[in-house]
């Protein structure tokens, strides 16, 4: 009978073969997933097997098939969505945890660094007074942070909303650039997606904070109870930062609780040339921070820090388990009696978040910063932001390119012009189109006050200043090509 699992001590050959396939795969000399050439769906479209090829052919497939036929955003050149190939670190700590770890409760080595490696991300975005929990992505992080602002906010009319439902209406506030899973979570909490107040922005992207305080004003004055004001720690679209301070002293003068939303742009804060523009931080009541965006880490890692973890208790915790409480001995050990790692579930993540079975994310951050620090993390934020300040100022020279919006963070958003193009929004459409074709610079597309703007944003660990030039060069190629047509 074939064996349903391969002796443990293959398994050092197969991940041997695997690394190397990865190896060759980060040399980028592949073609795309999509080439005419490829040929991978005719090998990997079958029935469903009914007798298993054993480990060592679904080790030969992933080589030869899957792996050289994977996403193009672990590209150098590849600038168009705030995710990116993680670094070699992250992928090494995330494979050690999937065969060492696979759940991040009980007392190990694995649980430890789900709490210090929250403490040095703290630490290191300058919000030490906070504590976190780690969840799959922005999405749920900015959910998780919501949830507890919404429990704020009832516990202080005397109700406990996450036990017994909500019976008042209810809003949040955001900008117009704010990210679109704030609706999300807004309409999952029951607030509502139309329940958010979309607040008008400057010509920059930033929250206009007088008006701002009229919809607060005018929402108390309907009868409306308010959430929370959420800020933007660096936009999606544009890398805008909200003036931080400001919106934090009118959530403190109207009692209302103060979201950081720095899924991107939070370790901005490591460059000393703009950390003046996160001054304010320390008034909020939540942040939260995607190590899988800026950071290097594989997707799947996003945090939420708050001032009272216990708020999150309140608003998610599923409740006792009979199975899972009465499997673990919560006392502590007898003194000469040998402890197990299975005596105590560890902090109990399960009842700060909406996960109960979840991955061990902490290795990863704790990978990244243990191998280059504080410092490597702030060479690769200035390096990014120097490349997005590059463009900018290549764009403001050349006669053919035109800024769009001054860069804060790592992105910038420019165009090809030239004086017989009828439409650029259609011809930056196409130019685009044809940058992405041809598989090397690859960044996406915004609109800037209806104006169609190429938006790449610098964030890979092995992206470097080369791909500005390269990305620069192409454009510039691409653009008098199509004049020429």
């Amino acid at each position: 009978m074939q064996k349903e699992y391969a002796e443990t001590g293959n398994i050092q050959n197969l991940l041997s073969q695997i690394g190397a396939g990865l190896d060759q795969y980060l040399k980028f000399e592949h073609k795309d997933a999509l080439h005419p050439e490829s040929r991978w769906r005719d090998a990997l479209d079958i029935a469903l097997p009914q007798q298993g090829v054993g480990i060592g052919k679904v080790t030969e497939e992933l080589v030869n098939q899957i792996i050289p036929n994977g996403s193009a955003i672990t590209k150098p050149g590849f600038s168009s969505f705030i995710t990116t190939g993680p670094a070699s670190a992250a992928t090494l700590a995330a494979t050690a945890a999937n065969i060492a770890a696979p759940q991040r409760y009980t007392l190990n080595a694995f649980n430890f660094l789900e709490e210090l490696s929250m403490q040095w991300l703290a630490s290191m975005c300058r919000i030490s007074h906070m504590q976190g929990i780690y969840s799959s992505g922005g999405s749920v992080a900015n959910l998780l942070a919501l949830g507890a602002a919404r429990q704020f906010a009832f516990e202080k009319i005397g109700q406990d909303v996450a036990a017994n439902g909500m019976d008042s209406p209810t809003c949040l506030y955001a900008s117009e650039e704010a990210h679109h899973t704030i609706q999300r979570a807004a309409g999952v909490l029951g607030i509502g997606r139309r329940s958010v107040r979309k607040i008008a922005c400057d010509n920059q992207g930033r929250m206009r904070v007088g008006e701002l305080q009229r919809a607060i004003t005018a929402d108390k004055q309907s009868g409306v109870l308010p959430i929370a004001i959420v800020a933007n720690a660096g936009t999606t679209n544009t890398g805008a930062i909200d003036p931080l301070q400001q919106i934090g002293e009118i959530a403190k003068q109207h009692d209302l609780w103060f979201h950081v939303d720095g899924a991107y742009g939070l370790p901005g804060i490591l460059d000393e040339r703009i950390s003046h523009l996160y001054q304010g931080l320390e008034l909020a009541d939540s942040v939260i921070v995607d190590p899988h965006k800026w950071l290097g880490a594989s997707v799947g890692v996003a945090a939420t820090f708050v001032r009272d973890r216990q708020l999150l208790y309140r608003a998610f915790t599923q409740e006792p388990a009979d199975y899972l409480e009465g499997a673990m001995e919560q006392e502590a050990s007898s003194p000469g009696v040998i402890a197990h790692s299975q005596d105590d579930f560890g902090i109990p993540y399960y009842d700060y978040g909406v996960e109960l079975s979840a991955p061990c994310r902490g290795v990863i951050v704790w990978a990244l910063i243990r191998e280059i620090g504080v410092e490597g993390m702030t060479q690769r934020i200035r390096r990014h932001r120097d490349m997005a300040s590059y463009i900018a100022k290549v764009a403001r020279a050349h006669p053919n390119l035109e800024l769009l919006n001054e860069p804060t963070l790592s992105i910038c958003c420019f165009r090809y012009v030239g004086p017989n193009i009828v439409d650029l929004n259609l011809f930056n459409q196409r130019l685009h189109r044809r940058l992405i074709r041809e598989n090397e610079n690859l960044p996406s597309t915004t609109q800037i006050r209806g104006q169609l703007a190429l938006r790449p944003c610098f964030i890979g660990a092995r992206t470097h200043q080369e791909h500005a030039d390269a990305l620069l060069d192409d454009v510039l190629r691409i653009g008098k090509e199509m004049e020429n047509e």
